[in-house]
């Protein structure tokens, strides 16, 4: 289930080219916090999917609210105590 949101919120995520070619910048705009920079697309979309990862488990350390993403909703992961 956390494999299929993770893959599930990377497909929403946007990248753009930064000026004069310094690289890339790849952000998920609803998930605050989490975006990435690097010299390569695909550096960048390595970095981001490891913040969304750490992302999360910040979240669900702190019994927070996660988006629901597509039909993948991780808030029942989050147990109150």
């Amino acid at each position: 289930m956390l494999t299929e949101f993770i893959e599930g919120a990377m497909k929403k995520s946007k990248y753009e080219i930064l000026e004069w070619g310094e690289g890339f910048y790849w952000e998920i705009e609803w998930f605050s916090w989490v975006w990435a920079e690097s010299d390569t697309l695909e550096g960048c979309r390595s970095e981001l999917k490891e913040v969304l990862e750490e992302w999360i488990l910040i979240k669900v350390r702190k019994h927070t609210f996660i988006p629901k993403v597509e039909s993948y909703d991780i808030n029942d992961l989050i147990c109150e105590k």
